[in-house]
């Protein structure tokens, strides 16, 4: 597979998995392959009830706790998730979300600069 097709292929798998662990999945999603990173941004993720949270400091801070749970407890499965399209030792996985723009960001390290296998 080129880089593409497998960029793709993590994005359509980590859109299920926001699906099936979260509730919904993102209006866009895009992954990028850089060296040993795996960067994937969500944008349009955050439900109605949430974007109407984030209207004050309290919600903003209960949407990133909540979001926050959510993803640690279900990180075995997104890493599952990036590992059935790559095959790949995942180091450390990281997450934030932005209120502001009802935007999520992945990051995934993993153990080897995954780039260099790849064809463009």
């Amino acid at each position: 597979m080129t880089k593409g097709q497998i960029e793709s292929k993590i994005s359509e798998a980590i859109s299920k998995f926001e699906i099936e662990q979260m509730g919904r999945g993102p209006e866009k999603i895009r992954t990028i392959i850089f060296q040993d990173l795996i960067i994937i941004r969500l944008k349009g993720f955050l439900s109605p009830s949430e974007k109407n949270l984030a209207q004050n400091r309290d919600g903003i801070e209960l949407i990133k706790k909540v979001r926050t749970a959510l993803f640690e407890n279900a990180r075995v499965d997104l890493e599952n998730a990036i590992k059935s399209v790559v095959d790949v030792n995942i180091i450390s996985t990281y997450s934030d979300v932005s209120t502001k723009t009802g935007e999520k960001i992945i990051a995934v390290v993993v153990d080897q600069n995954h780039e260099e296998y790849l064809v463009e």
